[in-house]
């Protein structure tokens, strides 16, 4: 039965997705335009979440007390790093985000350091360079 809540959760979450994201609208740019990409991370998820519902599996596992810790811990570096995006600007939250979610997923701290200080700026000049979507470098508190 949790097979099929969990299911049904997750269709109604994803089919929240798409519909949200059908008023994404641009004057200019992309001929696809800006709900593309919620497009193509809600569909497929609305099909799992159907099968899921559909035919849910019967052997599933709950994680245990740890499990369910790491889990909220990596919901609270997410949210946080929504949250501190806009005043810490880009390079540095998500260089703090990929830092305590590869620390969380058990990298050993210097390799955690090394992947956070290579990724961060290199996905600000994807995004910000390579494909023009305007990122704060640094955010209103450092500067």
């Amino acid at each position: 039965m949790s097979d099929r809540l969990s299911g049904l959760f997750f269709f109604l979450l994803a089919a929240g997705y798409v519909w949200l994201s059908a008023g994404y609208t641009a004057g200019f740019g992309d001929p696809l335009g800006p709900a593309i990409f919620p497009r193509v991370i809600g569909i497929p998820a609305v099909i799992l979440g159907l099968s899921l519902l559909i035919w849910p599996r019967h052997d599933a596992v709950w994680a245990g007390r740890a499990g369910l810790l790491r889990q909220a811990a990596a919901i609270t570096i997410l949210l946080g790093y929504a949250l501190l995006l806009e005043p810490f600007g880009f390079v540095p939250a998500t260089f703090s985000a990929i830092l305590g979610l590869g620390l969380l997923m058990g990298a050993p701290p210097l390799r955690g350091l090394l992947m956070a200080a290579l990724a961060a700026p290199g996905l600000y000049l994807l995004f910000d360079r390579l494909m023009g979507l305007p990122l704060p470098l640094i955010g209103s508190w450092f500067g």
